[in-house]
Formats: C-alpha cells, structure tokens, sequence
C-alpha cells in the first residue's frame, strides 16, 4: 500500500552526469529520478550504474526519495542494473521499472529487489493498458504507477496536445488501478521546457484525474508541479472540520454526518485524512 508521501514532483535526472545528480541534492522537487535508461547512450550504460550507485551511497538528498529507473531486463543492461542495486551497502528507496506490460513483468523485476526496496513500474505500452488492473494487483514490492506518455503517444501512433484526448481513456484507468490497489501513481511528463503555461494547464489536468504528482523532464518545472498537486489551503480546512467532526464524542460511531450543511460519510473522512498527512508532511519540509 501507498503511504501518504509527497510526491508533486519526480524529476529524470541524467544518470551519467555528475554535476545534474549533484544539483538534485538543493531542488525542490519530491522525488529524483536517477535514470539509467533513455538518457543514458548504450555506450555509456555502466558509467552511469556506477555513478547512480555512487550518489546513494554519498547520500545528502534529504528528504527527497531515490528513485533508480533501470534498463529494462530484454536488454543488455537489466540485470547488471538490479544486481548493482542490490549489491549495494546504500540503497535507493525504489527502482522504476520500464515498459512493463504483463504481471510476469512485475515478478521477473520484483524478484532482482533486495527488501526494503520499493518497486514502480511504468505504464508505456498498449499491452500494459489492457493489463492494468492485474499489473496493479501484484503485490510484493509494488508501490507505484508511472505513466510514460511519450511511449505510449509513440506506440498508438496518436496525436496530443496539452489536453491529451487521445490518452484520456489510458490516464483515467490507470489511476483507477493504482486506486483499486492502494498504489501511487505519477501523471506522464511535459516536453515543451520553455512552454510553463502548457505544464501548468497539463498538471491541473493531472489532479482532475486524481494523479499523485507528475514526472518531469527540467528543474525550471518543479514550481508548477509542485504548486499544482499541493493541497488548496480550503482544502486543508475542510479536511480538518471533517476530522474534527468525526472525532467529536458524540459522532465517533456515526458513519454519515451533516457538516456544515454537507454530507459527509466516513469515506470522506479517510480522504480527508490522507489529505492532512501529506499537508503535514509538506510542512515539515
């Protein structure tokens, strides 16, 4: 099950480049990505497995979690890739596993995951969309969806702009499975780096539909990631009057109230809950 974590933010960072893993130690963003995978030439695969193995280790990313996104095991690098993480004394919190389309996907890459490791899992083929809800019912290490739009754009051979019609169906159901499953899930990323508008208007799309946060591609996105998935300050409000409402004595075996004039059920109350967690933590950061 997904805990209540902040992640608004999760930045790809170039695995083989030394001096953007050292600028992910001061952004803002809540998740870096150390990718090992498309930005990573094939000639340069191990320099950049040592040097993501070499930034755990050194640490200094606070609060921020570590993500390794590995090659993926059909590939020549996979393996050494998950036996690198594994093998190592200092380890990420998760691996993003890539192009996962089949429940047997999951177990071959949950199987190479050392305990304690997270397991994420992108969804960036058509096969994965009609596999959702067994690929999100796995188990195991399994924490977290993440959409790659840019895959699946590629592989349905569609057309998209900021509002992503062609991909709506694939955005609903994906948060769908995450939700059924108790499971994170991460909106695609924007391409257009100087386009912030269209992030903005693309992120607001991304907490319609219920994401957790989004994937970006640059630093100069994470103010508007962040500021988009962050909870409203009414919101938090609200959630605190629903709360307290519920945590009044003569309410605690109630499982429907009348609050302010609005019905509110229980199901409202863990909404409410997960909402103060993640302002909390937000606050502490």
């Amino acid at each position: 099950m997904s805990s209540a974590r902040p992640r608004r933010s999760a930045l790809y960072m170039p695995a083989g480049n030394p001096r953007a893993i050292a600028k992910a130690r001061e952004l803002a963003c809540d998740v870096v990505i150390l990718d090992l995978e498309d930005s990573v030439a094939p000639d340069a695969k191990t320099a950049a497995r040592d040097l993501a193995i070499a930034a755990i280790t050194e640490g200094g990313f606070g609060r921020r979690e570590r993500v390794v996104r590995v090659n993926g095991l059909d590939t020549p690098w996979g393996e050494a890739d998950l036996a690198a993480v594994a093998a190592s004394p200092f380890r990420p919190d998760a691996v993003l596993a890539p192009k996962v389309s089949s429940p047997a996907d999951v177990e071959a890459y949950a199987a190479h995951l050392p305990a304690g490791v997270a397991l994420w899992i992108m969804i960036e083929t058509c096969a994965s969309l009609f596999a959702l809800d067994r690929l999100a019912s796995a188990g195991g290490p399994l924490s977290t969806l993440v959409v790659g739009s840019n895959d699946l754009v590629k592989e349905m051979r569609c057309r998209v702009d900021a509002d992503r019609r062609p991909l709506q169906a694939a955005l609903s159901l994906t948060v769908a499975a995450g939700r059924a499953h108790g499971l994170s899930v991460l909106d695609g990323v924007w391409n257009d780096i100087a386009d912030l508008e269209g992030l903005e208007r693309q992120c607001r799309q991304g907490v319609e539909f219920g994401f957790d946060g989004k994937t970006l591609i640059h630093p100069d996105q994470i103010v508007v990631a962040n500021r988009a998935f962050a909870p409203e300050p009414d919101e938090v409000a609200w959630a605190r009057t629903i709360a307290a409402a519920f945590d009044s004595p003569e309410n605690r075996g109630k499982g429907v109230l009348r609050v302010e004039g609005r019905m509110v059920e229980r199901l409202h109350l863990d909404q409410a809950l997960r909402l103060l967690e993640i302002a909390a933590a937000l606050e502490e950061a």
